[in-house]
């Protein structure tokens, strides 16, 4: 009977420890895909297109509203030279859910800031709500 219990209490122990390091690890995730989503921001706003296509994956996606859909690095340059030729985004991104699964994770966010037209330097308030899709890879997000 002892040893039953010994056992049963080894297992409780381990089965605990497993619990904990996932919700760890989750924990890493999730605040990992909010600094990348960070990280995108920073990168709008400084109108860098190096610094954008840095948070791609190499096979990255963008669906803009009203706009053709940019697919890999080349299309995706194409896309943000032309939008930071065009307007100046100064936009505050603000995560609202993250679910993981394994190696993929969706983010859902919302942004709001300030979009300048640089035709005519005229300014005015923008929000957007975003659905990102990010991919772990080699260890990172």
């Amino acid at each position: 009977m002892k040893k039953l219990l010994i056992l049963s209490l080894a297992l409780f122990a381990f089965a605990a420890q497993a619990q904990s390091d996932k919700s760890k690890k989750s924990s890493n995730d999730k605040q990992a895909i909010e600094n990348l989503i960070a990280e995108y921001g920073d990168a709008i706003k400084s109108s860098s297109v190096e610094k954008v296509l840095a948070v791609f994956t190499k096979d990255g996606v963008l669906m803009a509203p009203g706009a053709p859909t940019a697919t890999g690095q080349e299309q995706l340059k194409g896309t943000y030279e032309y939008v930071f030729s065009a307007l100046k985004l100064d936009l505050k991104f603000k995560v609202q859910e993250v679910t993981i699964d394994k190696d993929y994770a969706i983010v859902r966010s919302e942004s709001a800031g300030t979009t300048t037209v640089l035709a005519n330097n005229q300014s005015g308030p923008d929000a957007y709500r975003e659905l990102f899709v990010v991919k772990k890879e080699n260890g990172s997000w």
